[in-house]
């Protein structure tokens, strides 16, 4: 991995931002504390850059993927805001794999007149109605065409596609419909099935299961030897495709995108730091920009960028007594990448001027739940690196803030699965929020919270439809306030984590406002 940090253009971004009338509401100066600051952090100001980023993806193929154009534009955005409200900004370039995650562009299935399925993958899986199979060698194929049925059986035992007359009449450069059986006969004849539809003549194919018991979601299996562009989809979704046609001309005409380019990529981490505040102290605040190959990341994680960009703007005026480190992180999505360029780019001297980190991934989610990082680790098995003295502290800020507005949370894993894990790897405390994901939502969290049991925290986590209305209103408010209270209260004295306060006089025990009489607990 090649880390180059570099300044990049941003005084022209910024311009154009200028240009454009997108600058921020001018900041108090008086933000200095966090009953100001979290008055001044609004749920409208996170949802205007929600918005820049949404109408970026949809300009750029429906996603912001790290190097792809989608990101590159987002990478403006942040950098001309981030220039704008004051701060000093660096790019950082540095060079990634992109490898199963390789959608250039968010693919689409859709029936000509007739349904769009929801395309990602969630929770390692195929969580959609459909992905792009790995290695499917596909790059631009867009094809409208007649969609064929190669012997497709209805919840019990396939031989799909396994002869060459399953294809026999079909029309060349149709989108064929194929089964492999996972269950009775794993995998059967694939991947003949497949080398039979290239030989027929199809332009595109659609692996599906059979629909028995627990053989109905998508089947996502690596092939090669072929340049034919392979999508999996689930078995509910095969048979919308095909109308219910188990063989042959199904009468239905259908899209099949794909854009699939693995391969080695340069992208971009954004880093703005204010002017003011000690440099030998610094407190470092990020989030993670990408979003996934399916879809536009409104929630995963343009809520946790946005938060922390309004945070910034909000904060333009102050003169923090320690110097904050505003980071969006590239490539988290293919596995932190972005966060291990950062820390790794960082000298010896330069980690050890870092008091603490926070991390902010995904704070919007729509069944949310109100997590704090496990930074004592009452409640988790702890990261192979162990936690930094000082996360307890780090958590305690969280929960304490919590208890202050009569709001319940509850500890999540401190296992360094987003981007605080490179950061806590070399010693430096960590702490964050986090709103949930693929995970299921308990009854007992619905006495807390609202929402729906039984349900995932994000039912778009890694899917196309992690869009404008897959955000809580309600959670990016709570956990906004939150962010921005943590944010100040070390910003102004980090004597919780690492026994400095900080010059001047403040005091940390006057960063919350006063703590309110019990009220009723917010459900979305």
């Amino acid at each position: 991995m090649r880390t180059t940090p570099r300044t990049i253009g941003v005084a022209a971004a910024a311009a154009a931002v200028v240009a454009a009338g997108m600058l921020p509401v001018a900041a108090d100066p008086n933000n200095n504390n966090s009953r100001k600051l979290t008055e001044a952090v609004t749920v409208d100001g996170i949802l205007e850059h929600e918005q820049a980023l949404q109408d970026i993806a949809d300009a750029n193929g429906n996603n912001r993927l790290a190097g792809a154009p989608g990101y590159e534009d987002t990478v403006d955005y942040v950098a001309a805001r981030a220039e704008a409200a004051g701060l000093d900004v660096t790019i950082q370039e540095f060079d990634y794999t992109l490898d199963f995650l390789a959608d250039w562009q968010a693919p689409v299935l859709a029936v000509e007149g007739g349904a769009e399925f929801v395309g990602g993958i969630a929770g390692g899986q195929l969580g959609g109605d459909f992905g792009s199979m790995y290695n499917t060698g596909a790059y631009g194929v867009d094809v409208t065409a007649p969609v064929w049925a190669a012997d497709l059986a209805d919840g019990g035992p396939t031989t799909s596609g396994c002869q060459a007359a399953d294809f026999a009449g079909m029309p060349a450069g149709a989108i064929a419909v194929i089964q492999v059986d996972l269950i009775l006969n794993p995998v059967g004849c694939f991947p003949t099935n497949i080398f039979n539809a290239f030989g027929a003549g199809a332009a595109a194919i659609v692996v599906i299961p059979t629909g028995q018991a627990g053989d109905t979601g998508p089947v996502w299996i690596n092939f090669s030897g072929t340049t034919l562009p392979a999508m999996a989809a689930s078995f509910e979704t095969g048979l919308e495709l095909t109308g219910g046609v188990l063989q042959g001309d199904t009468g239905q005409t259908a899209r099949f995108f794909i854009d699939w380019r693995p391969g080695t990529y340069t992208t971009r981490n954004v880093i703005a730091q204010t002017p003011e505040g000690d440099p030998d102290n610094v407190v470092v605040v990020g989030a993670h920009l990408d979003s996934v190959g399916v879809g536009p990341g409104i929630n995963d994680n343009g809520s946790g960028s946005s938060t922390i960009l309004e945070i910034a703007e909000q904060m333009s005026k102050v003169k923090p007594r320690n110097a904050v480190r505003f980071a969006w992180f590239s490539a988290e999505e293919s596995g932190l990448l972005g966060s291990e360029a950062y820390v790794d780019s960082l000298s010896a001297d330069e980690l050890d001027q870092i008091a603490a980190m926070l991390n902010f991934d995904m704070v919007g989610s729509p069944n949310f739940a109100r997590f704090v990082y496990d930074g004592d680790l009452s409640d988790s098995e702890p990261p192979p690196s162990g936690a930094p003295d000082g996360s307890a502290q780090i958590e305690d800020l969280f929960v304490d803030w919590f208890d202050s507005q009569g709001l319940a949370s509850e500890p999540t894993a401190f296992s360094g699965r987003s981007d605080y894990g490179p950061f806590i790897e070399v010693g430096i405390p960590a702490g964050g929020l986090f709103t949930g994901a693929e995970g299921i939502k308990t009854e007992e969290q619905v006495a807390l919270y609202g929402g729906t049991a039984g349900e995932q925290y994000d039912p778009c986590y890694h899917l196309s439809c992690d869009d404008m209305d897959n955000l809580s209103l309600t959670a990016l408010d709570q956990m906004g306030d939150a962010a921005a209270h943590a944010t100040i209260s070390l910003a102004q004295s980090t004597e919780i984590v690492n026994g400095v306060r900080g010059k001047g006089n403040f005091s940390p025990k006057t960063t919350g406002p006063p703590i309110p009489e019990p009220v009723a607990l917010l459900g979305d």
